[in-house]
């Protein structure tokens, strides 16, 4: 049985930060790999541009190809849309059963944990690991602390939206993303509208 972190985003596009946090994941032995789940369209993310479902999978295989144990899945794309968190993580256990999932999420989004969709039977189910996030602050109930655990990863200050920000303005985004990453991006001609 192998204890598999479920790390999901549009990553759009993926940068160091992502990196950073999903390494720091398997290295601390919180899990034994990490899938970085990249996800479809989010409906409540209208009007972000949004860089083609082919292309963001492409630029997160750069990036997790050189990270031992982490590895890039499409899974969400094959499930009916809009696809919730945790019918995503059931179908996940139901593919592979012997596998337990751990779904990681930075603080902003612990803190709005009660306004998902089934949030208390993703708990019930999964384990979920919280990373920090600058300006949340992290609260674990005290009936949730056999099944959520915050890690001590670094923080980063860093988002898609930043990357999308610079490249729209013709600003360089080196050591925002990786190389071969920045070359797909300026390739391809995403995000420069």
């Amino acid at each position: 049985m192998s204890k598999i972190g479920v790390f999901g985003g549009s990553f759009n596009p993926i940068h160091v930060g992502h990196a950073l946090i999903a390494s720091y994941i398997v290295d601390s032995g919180a899990v034994d790999q990490l899938w970085l789940m990249v996800a479809p369209q989010n409906p409540l993310k209208e009007g972000v541009v949004m860089a083609g479902d082919a292309h963001r999978l492409r630029m997160a295989e750069m990036v997790t190809r050189r990270l031992p144990r982490v590895e890039t899945t499409a899974f969400e794309f094959e499930l009916p849309r809009p696809s919730y968190t945790v019918n995503t993580l059931n179908a996940l256990q139901a593919k592979f059963p012997h596998d337990d999932f751990y779904l990681v999420i930075g603080a902003d989004n612990w803190c709005n944990f009660d306004q998902w969709k089934d949030g208390e039977t993703i708990i019930k189910n999964h384990h979920v690991l919280v990373y920090p996030r600058r300006g949340f602050e992290v609260v674990i109930p005290k009936e949730f602390e056999s099944r959520v655990a915050m890690v001590d990863a670094p923080l980063v200050e860093l988002s898609s939206t930043v990357v999308r920000q610079r490249l729209k303005a013709m600003k360089s985004v080196s050591f925002y993303v990786p190389d071969d990453v920045e070359k797909y991006i300026l390739k391809n001609k995403l995000y420069i509208q």
